[in-house]
């Protein structure tokens, strides 16, 4: 009797279970695509509402990229405040290129939200690629010193062994050149290919920044010691 009373409670608690899960997996579901949805109009409000009622701000998209990296990509100010402020928000998860929340601020020229990552306690150095490299090839001053302010290596080393002069020779501005060798980088470093910030400049077409590293190497060496008796 009571064994074919357990049988029939089961199944109706089963079916609640279900439902329940159901409902959960809905509004999931649901969450997900607001989520993303409000990342790109920069509805920094709703956000902060699904992150309220428990979103996980680190869950990606159908790409692996997560809600900050997509809202600095965008980009979206609104959106990538409320998640840098979030204290569950990952600011070091890097996407699939290997690329961090404060690499993608650097490149975008979002000099606030980059203050406000490396507040955060987001990560100035890593291996590989690094903000400072982004800063350098988008000729970003105000950027770069930023970087170097918070002890970002001056000569890191890409997975290449190219370094921040190297992108700026390059890429970035005579300014940006200037600025790298004037705090420290190294004008003779070459990279696995054997290239230094010069031959970068000339494969550039670059000759004004060319010359700038050049005249800089040459003021930098020791000058020679008089052979003349006194």
């Amino acid at each position: 009797m009571i064994k074919s009373l357990r049988k029939y409670i089961r199944k109706p608690i089963e079916l609640i279970v279900l439902i329940g899960i159901f409902i959960l997996f809905s509004a999931h579901a649901g969450s997900y695509e607001d989520f993303f949805r409000a990342i790109k109009r920069d509805d920094g409000s709703t956000i902060q509402q699904l992150l309220n009622r428990g979103f996980d701000a680190n869950t990606p998209d159908p790409q692996g990229v997560t809600g900050l990296m997509m809202a600095l990509q965008e980009p979206s100010p609104k959106a990538s405040q409320v998640l840098i402020n979030w204290s569950k928000t990952d600011l070091n998860a890097l996407n699939a290129s290997g690329e961090s929340p404060l690499m993608m601020a650097a490149i975008k020229g979002e000099f606030d939200l980059a203050q406000k990552l490396i507040a955060k306690d987001a990560a100035v150095n890593k291996t590989g690629w690094t903000p400072l490299h982004y800063a350098a090839t988008a000729g970003d001053l105000k950027m770069i010193s930023l970087l170097l302010e918070h002890h970002a290596f001056i000569d890191a080393e890409s997975p290449n062994r190219s370094t921040p002069l190297m992108l700026a020779s390059m890429y970035g501005s005579p300014d940006a050149v200037r600025l790298l060798l004037t705090e420290g980088a190294d004008p003779r470093v070459k990279n696995q290919q054997g290239l230094s910030a010069i031959e970068f400049a000339d494969q550039a077409d670059r000759p004004d920044i060319a010359e700038l590293i050049r005249k800089f190497v040459q003021s930098s060496r020791p000058a020679k010691k008089s052979s003349g008796t006194w």
